[in-house]
């Protein structure tokens, strides 16, 4: 079946937005709100066990920080720690402080230009996707995305299919139709749940993971004069015939998952 979409999740994927962008916002926001907390980078590796930025500070008092006297109004707490948070990450944005991936902006032209569709399928929120669009694709960057499946759209995040069932039903397409861009455990999990064929990049937090049911695991997307080195996959052998992904590449990619899945 001819690839009709191309999904993108955005945190680790579209960006190197975890270490960098989110943690040090995160420590930004607790600064301000007079907390003592310290979110160093081995910390925030285990903190990314859990997707979601406000599910991810429960998670940390639940487990790292258990005695911490939480206020009245717990929610409201976490809820303005987070938007704080926000805040500062869209201000890291605008400073330049957290650019694309190799070879994301290339294949995001190059897909819009040859007419594919494309849609974002993540768990952090709109805002944050708006800016990390805005600041490093341009002002109406947005829009080249028929739909932006972020946040709480729905109530069971990833590694759920929700999100992907979601975006599938509102784009009008089957999963054979669409190919995910996913760089963690929860990710893929969540987007072959929904059995959507997964292409994976990893990061320095997910080097680790199991993705031995990705089509193709690799360094990242390459461009043509860096080269993405092939990590593993059930397509690897046809990753290692090419230097970069582009349509062509992903297009083999869909025929040979389509074979495999006939066979």
């Amino acid at each position: 079946m001819a690839l009709q979409a191309l999904l993108f999740d955005v945190d680790g994927t579209l960006a190197d937005t975890e270490k960098d962008g989110h943690r040090v916002a995160f420590n930004l926001a607790f600064e301000e709100a007079g907390l003592d907390w310290h979110w160093d980078e081995a910390l925030y590796g285990q903190l990314l066990a859990v997707t979601g930025g406000k599910e991810r500070i429960r998670y940390f008092l639940d487990r790292f920080h258990t005695d911490f006297t939480r206020p009245g109004d717990f929610d409201g707490f976490v809820k303005g720690l987070h938007a704080a948070k926000t805040r500062f990450y869209t201000q890291l944005l605008s400073e330049g402080r957290i650019p694309l991936r190799p070879g994301v902006e290339r294949l995001i032209h190059e897909a819009r230009d040859a007419g594919v569709r494309m849609a974002v399928v993540t768990t952090t929120t709109p805002a944050n996707v708006t800016a990390l669009l805005t600041h490093t694709l341009g002002q109406n960057a947005e829009t080249w995305f028929e739909v932006i499946a972020a946040g709480d759209i729905v109530p069971a995040k990833k590694p759920a299919p929700d999100i992907y069932d979601w975006t599938l039903r509102n784009m009008d397409l089957t999963p054979e139709q669409c190919l995910a861009f996913e760089d963690s455990d929860n990710g893929i999990r969540s987007a072959l749940a929904a059995q959507v064929p997964t292409l994976v990049t990893i990061n320095d937090y997910t080097r680790d993971d199991d993705f031995s049911k990705a089509l193709l695991t690799l360094s990242d997307l390459g461009e043509p004069e860096t080269p993405y080195q092939v990590l593993g996959g059930r397509c690897a052998e046809l990753g290692r015939q090419h230097p970069y992904v582009n349509l062509s590449v992903l297009e083999q990619l869909m025929r040979a998952a389509s074979e495999a899945t006939s066979d």
